[in-house]
């Protein structure tokens, strides 16, 4: 297994301890904490999972320029008439990202009605309240458990999408395997 796929589950196990201590917190500010902490997390280990995909697959000899480009988050230019990528970065979102994975190495388009999309969209919203804070956001532990178990079943999806197995850490659930 590669180091950042070892990184990416170790982000998502501390998001899942994170909201163990959630639950298991009384102190208000202490319970508040531990769900930021968990729903960045768990955006942090899907973004980490997103990459380590795609940087497996921009090695792929049938991509263009553009596709390697995007896989990569890197600026492609036109350089002496052919397209090159740039060291440049180039973000995109990730939403985008997985709707590209899915469609183009599974062969078959993301179906943006099923349940598991809807739930990531939902968790996206959350973390956006969090992350681009306009108001004091309202985080529950049930929302922030609910958008950690949409980016586990996002990755199990992807997983049975491109590589006909299931996302290893699925079988666990929320449950952490961490004690800090």
């Amino acid at each position: 297994m590669a180091e950042i796929d070892l990184f990416a589950n170790q982000l998502l196990e501390e998001a899942k301890r994170f909201l163990e201590k959630a639950k298991d917190c009384v102190d208000p500010a202490g319970k508040a904490a531990n769900l930021h902490a968990a729903l960045t997390l768990s955006f942090c280990a899907l973004d980490a999972h997103i990459n380590a995909i795609g940087e497996e697959f921009s090695v792929h000899a049938d991509l263009s320029a553009h596709e390697k480009g995007f896989l990569l988050e890197r600026d492609v230019r036109l350089v002496d008439g052919e397209f090159k990528i740039q060291s440049g970065l180039k973000m995109a979102r990730l939403e985008d990202r997985i709707e590209f994975l899915h469609a183009r190495f599974s062969g078959t388009p993301l179906d943006r009605s099923a349940a598991w999309w809807g739930k990531l969209s939902s968790a996206t919203q959350l973390r956006n309240q969090l992350t681009h804070a306009k108001t004091v956001p309202a985080i529950s532990e049930s929302a922030v458990r609910n958008a950690t178990k949409a980016i586990i079943d996002t990755l199990d999806q992807l997983y049975k999408a491109i590589y006909k197995r299931k996302f290893p850490p699925t079988s666990q659930g929320l449950n952490s395997q961490l004690s800090f």
